[in-house]
């Protein structure tokens, strides 16, 4: 398995609030996290990085996971555990009232793929079935997609796009998706930030991801084309390829 983490602040933001990494934990399964902050001064920073070092902390430490149900209760226990956290922080802090984080996480083990998420950050799969995404987003545009108040193609460009209605650290409790998938050779997973979903169409991402080139070189390519189209926003990704190690970075 290899795998490559990637951010940039993008083209006209001043500080980067998105954090993310991939972790292996003492029995070599990892754990890939992407993390979109949000709030008042430097919150966002705060909230993102706070949940992506608790993650970390408690990633590093844990059991080898044997089954996706493993998995399913590892997530959910700990990243509501972190949501506390930020919940405590934010209110303890006054610098840091209201900040709050999406959160995608995968845990990738040799059989399966076990994904989280709360917000609009996302991940995609690679599969012989084409590219597809995995995740829902938790927010209002697509709300209105799912009652089918507006279509997708509206949802694109709705004025209330960036209304996000569940994240990390803005309530004492979260609710969060959960999905287990069968992780084979050849396939790819792709985590990402919205500064990324919201610039590169999907058919730009599958392009890149089935190219030849290596995995920081198909990273590079995919913050590049975001920026190319205006880079309003952080762009952070996580690349996940699960192959026998024989060729290719």
């Amino acid at each position: 398995m290899r795998a490559v983490f990637m951010t940039d602040v993008g083209k006209i933001r001043q500080r980067n609030e998105d954090n993310g990494g991939i972790f292996v934990n003492a029995s070599g399964d990892r754990l890939a996290i992407v993390a979109d902050g949000m709030g008042g001064h430097r919150a966002g920073d705060v909230a993102s990085e706070m949940a992506r070092d608790n993650l970390k902390e408690l990633w590093e430490k844990s059991a080898k996971i044997q089954t996706a149900e493993e998995a399913e209760k590892w997530l959910s226990q700990n990243i509501k555990d972190v949501n506390a956290i930020l919940f405590e922080h934010a209110n303890n802090v006054p610098a840091c009232e209201g900040m709050g984080t999406t959160v995608v996480a995968a845990i990738c083990t040799d059989r399966f793929a076990t994904i989280a998420n709360v917000g609009d950050s996302r991940c995609y799969i690679k599969n012989e079935s084409g590219f597809q995404q995995l995740t829902d987003d938790h927010s209002l545009v697509n709300e209105l997609v799912r009652s089918g108040q507006i279509s997708k193609e509206d949802a694109e460009h709705h004025p209330m796009k960036n209304v996000v209605l569940r994240v990390l650290g803005t309530e004492e409790d979260v609710s969060l998706d959960l999905k287990t998938i069968i992780f084979e050779e050849d396939d790819v997973l792709l985590l990402c930030s919205d500064g990324l979903s919201n610039k590169v169409s999907e058919e730009e991402m599958d392009t890149i991801i089935k190219s030849n080139d290596n995995l920081e070189e198909k990273a590079s390519k995919l913050i590049d084309m975001a920026n190319h189209y205006g880079g309003e926003d952080n762009i952070t990704l996580v690349i996940v390829e699960f192959e026998d190690g024989s060729e290719r970075g």
